[in-house]
């Protein structure tokens, strides 16, 4: 079929293909594949439009893993949709992930319309409701009424076409959009009849089906409206109706193909489906389906000569005889099968053969039947022979592609094998036969074995373990160090060959134990599987023969020795399980042995241009010394272990033992093969993470041009090496820089660091001088982001492009590796969760918490502790992270070649884990030369290349993709290695950000840094950690969650002010799943506490930010919605912040009081209490508040107690109890701050009284003493009840009741009148806020009646004034005045000042000075006092207060003209004798000057009704003056 017709052809039957899809078939998932998209390019055989219908369709399949695919497929078209980012809802992963069965309707509807010939509405009727629907004048819910009716109205197909003329499917599909747009909640109240409307005109009119099925925008729409009303059955099921009649309008439209069907059908047109199509689809509606056979379908008649074919005869004759004995279990137990079937025709009688098919094809009889034949057997051949069947079922598994459920392994797991295999594994052979039956029975058990390897049972691993070290030395580890008698004697070419081959199977089975040992978790088991490989290292280093000169060795034995010592120190602790030799000795032998090797067969021919090693021998050795490495450092920790890796050279020409050190290493990191020089490099990294490991390594490669600082970082930028060499370059410079570099060259200093010799001048410099340099010469910077603008993020990537020079090399032998992501290295289960050196070792400089805010808080660290890994087979190749695509295969030597010079015009993959190295190495020299690395960044804008390079969006659809896995499994474990680099490149830019930050916030803060990061990081964190993620994947996604919250935290911390409106913009889009991930982050306080610390830290300086911006902005004028808005008014928000609350008030009343945690959730409650409504409700819920004063009870009475006792150690108790009384004073204060609902609860809990209770313990500790001030601030703002509780006696007791007036001196508001009264002339903190709670209470009238009783307002004249009205009065007149200012608001507040001899001449010398704030103070007090009656006389009688007033009026500032003008008109007000003192000319003059230029000035328009004011105060004294 030509492509034209094929598209067209699969446009046509598509709906029908894809009732056929399924992803556990060919088929299916070539139908599945057809819809989907993977790019915006679109590339595929059907049209984009085409493919989104295609996966809407794939919505409505019966089957769950069809529908997830779907949805995969649906979210590309969703996120890459026109103005994505303005439409509802957002669509994070948890959306589409729970969302598979959105348009499964449990009861389908029935389509009816009304099409009588004679119509009962009116036209007009329908005009005028159409107008009310589409009128923006009138209010939503008369619009919705009028759509309801419209909706009954349409049940008559007759108005279908006046509606259509007026444009409703238009208006419609507008409501549609409007609704789905971000601010479209308004027009969700007639979302439902609009569908209603829109799905009968839709049902009716084909024409419409087919011109609306076809807008893309339409479809995505219909199914947005869907998520957002999923909750709404009504709307959800209209959605549904609707997508169903779009999509399936093709089938609909298509000829029935009817017998006798006229074309003279004047009724409705039938939405008809064929049956196929009904059958294999969740319809919301009932249809009427059609065609149960296809009228196409040719039926060819049966013919009876069919049955006399052979084939057919033979199916009949089985089917019968299954049939009739009920299953073929029963016909194989028949013992006399041909004396049952004398019953049947001849032809219908199985025959001896059809019988013998029967019992070796039925899986469960052939394999016991096997096995039968093993136990019973009493030959060689007979074993052999029931081996060999029992061969062909694994492989029949693996040629049919059985699941685990079906396979052989899984029946045998049901049978007693151990029993007819054991034999074998315990009794040792005595001759040639025996060991080829030993070969055979050792093949047999690594395929199955290989075959149940992920799966195999903990009791069966057990077994073998316990064979192989049951009857040392007499078991099968035995057999791979024979005597040497034995190894001479094998003269005979077939008794070697069956030695080899034995040989060969033992490694393999061993290799094939210890992986499977990996998985086993019980104490018995851990011990078994320790104790093996300890043994076998053992064997294995015995197998080496160190004896006799290794060069003369048998290559296929040694590789085969190599590679299984490869599997056994692979794993971290294989050296700790002998009872013999300490695990030091073994790590000992292991490398003299290794050494050994390396020496005779590498260093001694000149590295691998001589040597005849063999590829295998040379990547198995130094993979061991890898993994040696790794267990020294765990074992030899009190050891000086790194000079034992130093190779001794003999010269025999000199007859002098010279030491050849760690020079061994540099050809092997030049070595022809890649997978080498990476596990070469891994070495060194090792070592250098060992400050004597880095001084050995650069002693040793002194004489190498560069030295070891050279060497490495030309490795490091080499743009034609693979990824995974340079990034282990880079972690060796990473440890160089972790000791101490010198400034200026110092001779007697151990480590000199990089040392550069200028060859003109011929001076040299060392240290840093040096350092900066070297970094300048070889452009570091620069070829860094060159490596960010190489780097591919992909999960596989194909050379398509491939030169005749690439070409040539790879005829000749070159490699083309490349690594996708980490992917066969596999961490052992015990390992540490740590992702930040997933090979080898490294050191990282780690910056301490941020408390100092210097550049000294960058602190090296001790190296980490070392990761050793394994491969999955001996065979396999050495992949690790980042191996190049376009590898050299020239010796390093022959750099001058043609074929070197087209290597060296190329790029290599560079990969996101060699960028996460190169990002660690940043960190580093970040922390040794902070100013020049700051410089070199800001310079190169590497920062911005860096944080912009992984978009949060590719990690969010790898996720996805593993959330819904239908591919094959290896994809799905090359997608999860993609997302584990992505994670732990994202963690090392956070990391490296950081430094950054604590260095240079500046680095940092611009927008072209800033914006991306906080994308990115919001992003990664509201992405669901629970939701269908396995255990490594959740715990690195963690990982990345405790990196970006750090980062957060010390973003907020360091440049709060100028990132906080940024963090706020950014955090608005993922608000609510934010906070649900940081309540699933404190659910993990105790298996995870670092991430619950971290989120913590960041929830509690982001809102720390939020409440300073509170203060700074208290009108709000940010254009971005606060985050206390986003708290208390986002819906989803309230109840994420209702459990956040409650699970942060679970961790502050643990009881231990050394938890860290438990202080960090402390400070975040305090803030989230502090700027959420919503918080302090749900605390007010869970009882925060009676908890709080419970426990300060309890705190005052071990303070009681424990002031008997005397000794340091009940003073450290007692500062203890201190710290957790100040800690419930400020929780409480926090949630009584303006809330009145929790000031009732605290007065109904008794907090005054408790207060009262432990006052002398707060005149012991000023800052206790401030903290609870604050508190009563807190609670007698705006509370008269709380004002008056403080005035009732609690005689002591913190549970009494309040029963009566307080005696004198017995209550708390005398308690605070003392201690004010002592402070008077103080300017302390406490005295600050004890005035101000005296404010507070000023206002309330028992308060005031025990102010005035005490005497207390006598303070006031004998503050000290300065001298000179343009001085400062001081703050602590300033706090007086506050006070005197709310006590003169009410009439008694006024006589009572009043009554103070001297008052009034104290307060008008303060209205003097020209400090503004003392100054208004004052006035505003004197202005008070003028309201009083009793007061005016005095005040009147008073030239200084007059001459004071009247001089407001003269001022320049209007708000002083203001207070003066009001004055005049209190004092004039009901007051004749007032105009005669205000007559006086010089004061009237004043007035009347004062009115004039009043009328005549124009105010600002803020400014309006004060002045307004102010003219009627002057209009009113006028006027008064006047009459």
């Amino acid at each position: 079929m030509e492509e034209y017709c094929h598209e067209i052809f699969l446009r046509v039957v598509n709906f029908l293909f894809q009732g056929y899809a399924d992803s556990k078939d060919t088929l299916g998932n070539c139908i599945l594949n057809l819809s989907e998209t993977t790019s915006e390019k679109g590339e595929s055989i059907l049209p984009r439009t085409t493919r989104l219908r295609a996966a809407l369709r794939l919505l409505f399949s019966k089957k769950q893993l069809v529908r997830s695919v779907g949805l995969k497929h649906l979210s590309f078209h969703l996120l890459n949709e026109e103005g994505a980012n303005l439409k509802r809802p957002h669509l994070h992963g948890s959306v589409l992930s729970s969302i598979s069965n959105l348009f499964v309707i449990d009861r389908a509807i029935e389509l009816k319309l009304d099409d009588k010939t004679v119509s009962v509405f009116k036209v007009e009727t329908v005009e005028k409701l159409y107008d009310v629907l589409i009128s923006d004048a009138v209010d939503l819910v008369l619009r919705k009424s009028a759509a309801e009716q419209l909706a009954i109205i349409l049940e008559d197909t007759k108005m279908h076409g006046i509606v259509k003329k007026l444009g409703m499917i238009e208006r419609i599909l507008a409501y549609l959009n409007d609704c789905v747009h971000v601010d479209g909640k308004l027009m969700e109240s007639i979302v439902l009849p609009c569908l209603t409307l829109l799905r009968k005109l839709v049902y009716a009119d084909p024409a419409v089906r087919l011109s609306l099925a076809q807008q893309s925008s339409l479809l995505l729409s219909l199914f947005r409206a869907s998520l957002i009303f999923q909750n709404d059955p009504a709307v959800l099921t209209e959605t549904t109706v609707l997508l169903c009649l779009l999509l399936f309008d093709e089938v609909a439209r298509a000829e029935m193909w009817a017998d006798g069907k006229t074309g003279n059908d004047t009724g409705l047109p039938v939405f008809s489906l064929p049956v196929a199509v009904v059958k294999r689809y969740h319809l919301p509606v009932r249809i009427t389906g059609h065609h149960v056979v296809s009228p196409n379908t040719v039926v060819v008649p049966l013919s009876s000569e069919y049955l006399t074919m052979k084939p057919v005869s033979d199916m009949l004759k089985m089917s019968w005889n299954l049939s009739w004995y009920h299953g073929i279990e029963n016909l194989l137990q028949l013992i006399n099968y041909e004396k049952e079937a004398e019953r049947f025709l001849d032809s219908l009688k199985l025959s001896s053969e059809d019988i013998f098919i029967l019992k070796i094809t039925h899986t469960n009889y052939g394999l016991q039947d096997c096995l039968n034949s093993i136990i019973q057997a009493i030959s060689h051949r007979d074993v052999r022979a029931a081996l060999t069947r029992l061969s062909f079922y694994v492989v029949n598994d693996r040629l049919s592609l059985k699941c685990n459920s079906g396979s052989c392994g899984a029946i045998l797991k049901s049978f007693v094998w151990q029993k007819a295999i054991n034999r074998f594994l315990q009794v040792l052979p005595a001759s040639v036969e025996d060991e080829k039956l030993l070969v055979d029975v050792l093949r047999f058990l690594n395929k199955l074995l290989r075959e149940q390897r992920s799966s195999l049972e903990s009791n069966h691993l057990k077994w073998i373990l316990k064979s192989l070290l049951k009857n040392k030395p007499k078991s099968l580890l035995g057999l791979l160090v024979r005597p040497e008698s034995q190894v001479r004697d094998e003269i005979d070419e077939i008794q070697t060959a069956v030695r080899q081959q034995l040989d060969k199977e033992l490694i393999r089975l061993f290799n094939t134990l210890l992986f499977s040992s990996m998985s086993v978790t019980d104490r018995e088991g851990l011990e078994l599987a320790g104790s093996f490989r300890t043994e076998l290292a053992l064997k294995l280093l015995h197998c080496l023969r160190l004896t006799d000169a290794l060069r003369f060795y048998g290559l296929p034995s040694l590789e085969r020795t190599l590679g299984g010592m490869v599997h056994v120190t692979a794993l971290p602790g294989w050296s700790t399980y002998s009872a013999e030799v300490e695990p030091v000795t073994i790590c000992k032998r292991y490398l003299t042995g290794l050494l050994e090797v390396i020496s005779s067969f590498y260093v001694e021919w000149g590295g691998n241009a001589m040597s005849f090693m063999g590829k295998g021998v040379t990547k198995s050795t130094v993979l061991c010394l890898l993994h040696l490495s790794h267990e020294m450092t765990a074992q030899a920790k009190d050891m000086d272990w790194v000079s034992l890796w130093s190779l001794p050279y003999d010269n025999s020409e000199e007859q002098v033992l010279s030491q050849l050190g760690l020079a061994w290493l540099v050809p092997l990191w030049v070595d022809r093969d890649p997978e080498v020089r990476f596990t070469a490099l891994g070495i060194g990294s090792a070592l250098t993470s060992l400050e004597v490991g880095c001084i050995a390594l650069a002693e040793s490669c002194q004489n190498i041009s560069g030295g070891l600082w050279g060497t490495v970082i030309n490795i490091l930028l080499d743009q034609s090496e693979c990824s995974m060499v340079r990034r282990e370059a880079a972690f060796i410079l990473q440890n160089l820089l972790v000791i101490p570099l010198p400034t200026v060259d110092m001779k007697d200093c151990i480590w000199q660091g990089p040392c550069v010799r200028d060859e003109e001048s011929g001076l040299s410099q060392t240290g840093k001088p040096a350092l900066k340099a070297l970094l300048y010469h070889c452009q570091f910077y620069e070829q860094v982001k060159q490596m960010v603008k190489h780097c591919y993020l992909g999960c596989y990537m194909f050379d398509l492009n491939s030169s005749k020079e690439d070409n040539l090399i790879i005829e000749k032998g070159g490699i083309t590796d490349f690594d996708d992501s980490l992917n066969l290295w596999k961490a052992s289960s015990s390992q540490s969760h740590s992702s930040h050196s997933q090979s080898t070792s490294e050191t990282m400089i780690l910056s301490m918490s941020p408390t100092l805010g210097t550049v000294t808080e960058l602190q090296a660290t001790v190296p980490t502790n070392p990761i050793s890994f394994i491969p999955e087979t001996v065979v396999d190749r050495l992949m690790a992270q980042g191996q190049s695509e376009t590898t050299t295969t020239e010796s390093p030597s022959q750099h001058d070649s043609p074929m070197s010079a087209a290597l060296s015009k190329q790029w290599a993959v560079v990969t996101p884990a060699l960028l996460s190295a190169v990002c660690n190495l940043l960190h580093n020299l970040l922390v040794v030369t902070p100013e020049d690395t700051g410089i070199a960044l800001q310079q190169a804008h590497l920062l911005t290349a860096l944080s912009s390079l992984v978009s949060a969006n590719l990690v969010e659809r790898c996720i996805l993709e593993l959330k819904a896995p239908l591919g094959h499994p290896c994809h799905i474990e090359h997608v999860k290695a993609q997302v584990l680099l992505l994670l732990q490149y994202l963690s090392s830019v956070s990391r490296l950000l950081k430094s950054c930050l604590l260095v240079d916030s500046q680095l940092v803060s611009q927008d072209e840094v800033l914006k991306p990061l906080l994308g990115n990081a919001f992003m990664i964190l509201a992405n669901r950690s629970k939701d269908g993620l396995d255990t490594e994947l959740t715990s690195v996604l963690h990982e990345t969650w405790v990196d970006f919250f750090n980062l957060l935290a010390t973003l907020l911390w360091k440049s709060g002010q100028i990132s906080f409106p940024s963090v706020t913009e950014a955090l608005a889009n993922h608000c609510t799943a934010i906070i649900d991930n940081i309540c699933d982050c404190i659910h993990l306080s105790n298996t995870y506490p670092a991430l619950c610390m971290t989120s913590l830290q960041f929830l509690s300086v982001l809102l720390n930010e939020e409440g300073r911006r509170q203060i700074q902005d208290k009108e709000n004028t940010c254009q971005n919605p606060s985050i206390s808005f986003l708290l208390d008014h986002i819906e989803g928000c309230q109840a994420s912040v209702t459990q956040l609350t409650a699970l942060i008030i679970q961790i502050c009343e643990r009881k231990s009081s050394k938890d860290v945690l438990k202080e960090a959730a402390a400070n975040a409650l305090l803030s989230l209490l502090a700027v959420s409504k919503n918080a302090q409700k749900s605390a007010l819920e869970v009882d925060l508040i009676n908890t709080c004063i419970e426990n300060m009870k309890h705190i005052h009475v071990q303070l009681n107690l424990d002031s008997l006792k005397a000794g340091k150690a009940q003073k450290k108790k007692e500062d203890n109890l201190n710290k957790q009384l100040r800690c419930s004073m400020q929780l409480l204060r926090n949630c009584l701050f303006q809330n009145e609902e929790c000031k009732m609860a605290a007065l109904k809990a008794h907090l005054v009284p408790v207060l009262h209770s432990l006052w002398p313990w707060f005149l012991m500790d000023d800052s206790s003493m401030q903290i609870a001030l604050h508190l009563l601030c807190v609670y007698t703002a705006n509370y008269p009840a709380g004002c008056t509780s403080l005035c009732w006696a609690s005689g002591g007791q913190s549970s009494s009741l309040p029963s009566a007036r307080s005696a004198a001196g017995s209550s708390l508001m005398h308690n605070v009148l003392k201690l004010a009264s002592q402070l008077s002339n103080d300017n302390s903190p406490v005295q600050q806020v004890v005035f101000c709670l005296l404010s507070n209470l000023a206002l309330s009238h028992d308060c005031k009646g025990i102010i005035q009783k005490s005497n207390f307002l006598q303070n006031f004249l004998s503050l000290s004034l300065p001298k000179g009205s343009n001085k400062n009065p001081g703050n602590v007149s300033t706090l007086w005045l506050k006070l005197l200012l709310n006590i003169s608001f009410g009439e008694e507040g006024q006589q009572m000042i009043m009554k103070i001899n001297g008052f009034l001449d104290q307060i008008v010398e303060m209205c003097k000075y020209k400090h503004k704030s003392s100054q208004h103070l004052a006035l505003l007090i004197l202005h008070n006092i003028c309201f009083s009656t009793t007061n005016k006389p005095k005040i009147l009688a008073n030239d200084k207060a007059i001459a004071v007033l009247s001089g407001c009026l003269e001022s320049d500032s209007c708000d002083v003209q203001r207070i003066g003008a009001a004055s005049f008109w209190a004092l004039l007000h009901n007051y004749q004798k007032a105009k005669v003192t205000l007559k006086n000319p010089s004061i009237r003059r004043i007035i009347d000057e004062a009115y004039s230029l009043a009328k005549k000035t124009i105010p600002q328009p803020e400014e309006n009704e004060l002045h307004a004011y102010y003219l009627k105060c002057l209009e009113n004294i006028v006027q008064l003056l006047d009459c």
